[in-house]
C-alpha cells in the first residue's frame, strides 16, 4: 500500500478546512474529484479519515493521528527537494510545463537567465493537466508556464494573449469555414481535460461563454490523446492560436473561433517566493517579451 504525496496534500487541506468544498477551492480542484480521491485514499488505508457533520467534516481518531504525520512527510519532501536542487554547482531551477510553450519564449528566457546566472542548472519538468499550477502547488516546480486561470497563492506575469480557436477533423462540416462562431460548437462533443484540472477544464470547454452544459466526448490526459481523439472523430477541442502550429497533424485543421474571450499564457511562481533565481527567470521573460 502506497499513498501518493498528492493524496496526503489533499487530506491535509481537508483536515485543515474541515470542509470539502473550501478545500477544493484552496486546491483548485473540483469538489467531486477531491471527494473521489479521499474515498480512494480511505479504501487504500483501510479506515475512515473523516466523518460528515452538518458543517462539513470532522477527523476520525485515525485521521487525527495521521494529520501530523502527513504534514511532516510533506514538509520533509519539500525540504528534500530543495536540498537536491542545491546539490548542483549553484542550484537547479525547475520549470514546470504542461505542453510545449513555443513562440520563442522559452529559448529566449533561458538564454537571458543563463547570462545572469551562469552557474545555475535548468530542469524542464512536464506536469500533467491534473495539476493546473504546473507543479507549483506541491513545490516540485520553481516557476511554471501556465494557462489562466491559475490556483490562488500564485504570482503571475501574462506573456501572451491569443485568440482561442478549434481543432477539427478535416472532414468536419465546420472545417470549410474561415472562422467558426462559438454558437456553432455548442452541441459538438468536446475533448476535455481531466476533472482534477478544475476551472482550467471548464475554461477549455468554453464555459465562460456558455450557460448550458457542454457535451464531453472523451477526457484526455496528454496532448497526444487529445489530437488522437480529434482525428478519430470523437470530438473537437479548443486551442490557443499560438499552439495551432505546435500541434499540426494530418487529418486535423485549426479554425479561429468568434464569440470567445482570448486565452492568456503566463509565467507563474509562488507568492512570496523571493529567491533570486526565481526573480531572475521572471525578469528574463519580461525582457524577452
Amino acid at each position: 500500500m502506497e499513498a501518493h504525496l498528492r493524496d496526503l496534500r489533499y487530506f491535509v487541506a481537508v483536515a485543515e478546512e474541515l470542509n470539502v468544498t473550501r478545500a477544493a477551492e484552496r486546491l483548485f480542484v473540483s469538489q467531486p474529484a477531491l471527494s473521489k480521491q479521499l474515498r480512494a485514499l480511505e479504501r487504500q488505508l483501510g479506515f475512515r479519515l473523516f466523518e460528515r457533520v452538518p458543517s462539513g467534516v470532522v477527523l476520525t481518531r485515525q485521521g487525527g493521528t495521521l494529520l501530523p504525520i502527513a504534514r511532516d512527510l510533506l514538509e520533509r519532501w519539500a525540504d528534500g527537494l530543495e536540498a537536491v536542487r542545491a546539490a548542483a554547482p549553484a542550484g537547479t531551477l525547475v520549470i514546470g510545463l504542461q505542453t510545449a510553450v513555443g513562440r520563442g519564449l522559452q529559448q529566449e528566457a533561458l538564454r537571458r537567465f543563463r547570462a545572469v546566472m551562469p552557474e545555475w542548472e535548468v530542469s524542464l519538468r512536464l506536469v500533467g493537466w491534473d495539476d493546473p499550477s504546473g507543479g507549483l502547488a506541491d513545490g516540485s516546480s520553481d516557476v511554471a508556464f501556465v494557462w489562466l486561470p491559475v490556483p490562488p497563492g500564485l504570482g503571475i506575469h501574462v506573456l501572451v494573449t491569443e485568440r482561442r480557436g478549434v481543432a477539427l477533423p478535416d472532414d468536419h462540416a465546420l472545417a470549410g469555414l474561415t472562422e467558426v462562431p462559438f454558437a456553432a460548437l455548442r452541441d459538438e462533443p468536446f475533448i476535455a481535460l481531466p476533472a482534477a484540472a478544475g476551472p482550467l477544464r471548464d475554461y477549455w470547454l468554453g464555459r465562460d461563454a456558455r450557460d448550458d452544459e457542454p457535451v464531453v466526448g472523451v477526457t484526455a490526459h496528454t496532448p497526444e490523446e487529445v489530437f488522437e481523439a480529434v482525428t478519430g472523430g470523437l470530438g473537437v477541442v479548443l486551442v490557443a492560436e499560438g499552439n495551432a502550429a505546435l500541434y499540426d497533424r494530418p487529418g486535423l485543421v485549426y479554425r479561429p473561433v468568434t464569440g470567445l474571450p482570448p486565452a492568456e499564457l503566463a509565467i507563474a511562481w509562488r507568492e512570496g517566493d523571493g529567491r533570486p533565481q526565481v526573480a531572475a527567470f521572471v525578469r528574463a521573460l519580461r525582457q524577452a517579451g
